[in-house]
């Protein structure tokens, strides 16, 4: 591939690529090619570039990892965007998704400073977005996963953003002084594992997908923690396709009300929340 055109090495990745079943081969070889040259997709076909010299074997890596090995192109390439954020991401927290920003804009419209706790931040995604769209807010995420807190710190770091993180399961120990209550806890039901796409069951960490028999089990725990929290008085869950009502009946239980549902860009019921 030495001096080949970007055009060409594009299409020979996107043939590869489509040939291992990945849905957007063309996308995926862009964006690897693209990080690997150091340009933006733009230029790719804007501009007459080649691939040579070292970019030639770190861009065959590249499309083995997606293609052969079915890695995600998100730790392929380090980073995936999330709202206004570039997230660094790898495999101590799962890929930061479009769907999730759902809970960013549930709690954008929250009153003035309050305190909010993100729960199961992972890569601390959705803590460190709220903090950029709304530096008003009080913002801490928390995480069982040690390594994955260390991502989250690290983005906070990076990206000049002020979150405080903490190491618990859910609400064990954490103080009884939040107002809000943001979480994308896990939500995979433990018999759907072969469902999965490569991309996911391979490569993103289990602990952060499963949740037992029906997939809610951890949301189940949160809701029973949260019953007994009365200053909080604003919880927004992202959960699975399917599991709205079952989620907004343990948020009524936990005691909030006007508990609804939003929906992705799928049209699915992805994000609920309620207040008290």
């Amino acid at each position: 591939m030495s001096g080949t055109a970007a055009r060409d090495a594009l299409d020979s990745a996107r043939i590869a690529i489509g040939a291992a079943g990945c849905d957007t081969p063309r996308l995926d070889a862009e964006v690897l090619l693209a990080h690997v040259l150091g340009v933006e997709r733009e230029r790719l076909l804007l501009d007459d570039l080649s691939v040579q010299g070292p970019s030639v074997r770190a861009f065959q890596d590249a499309v083995r990892r997606r293609s052969v090995l079915r890695e995600p192109v998100a730790y392929i390439v380090g980073r995936r965007a999330f709202r206004n954020l570039e997230i660094a991401c790898d495999p101590r927290a799962l890929v930061p998704r479009p769907e999730t920003e759902l809970l960013v804009e549930a709690a954008l419209e929250l009153p003035a400073r309050s305190r909010v706790l993100d729960v199961g931040t992972g890569s601390g995604a959705v803590a460190l977005a709220l903090a950029d769209e709304r530096p008003d807010l009080e913002v801490t995420g928390s995480d069982r996963s040690p390594a994955a807190l260390a991502l989250a710190r690290a983005n906070a770091l990076r990206l000049g953003l002020e979150v405080a993180f903490i190491e618990t399961d859910l609400l064990a120990g954490v103080p009884d002084e939040f107002d809000a209550v943001v979480a994308n806890l896990p939500y995979v039901a433990d018999g759907e594992r072969a469902t999965l796409a490569p991309e996911i069951a391979r490569h993103e960490p289990a602990e952060a997908l499963f949740a037992g028999p029906d997939g809610l089990d951890a949301i189940r725990a949160l809701a029973a923690q949260l019953a007994g929290r009365r200053g909080v008085r604003f919880v927004a869950l992202e959960h699975g396709a399917g599991q709205a009502h079952a989620v907004r009946e343990l948020m009524a239980g936990a005691g909030f009300a006007r508990v609804e549902s939003i929906r992705d860009l799928a049209g699915i019921e992805r994000v609920a929340r309620g207040a008290r």
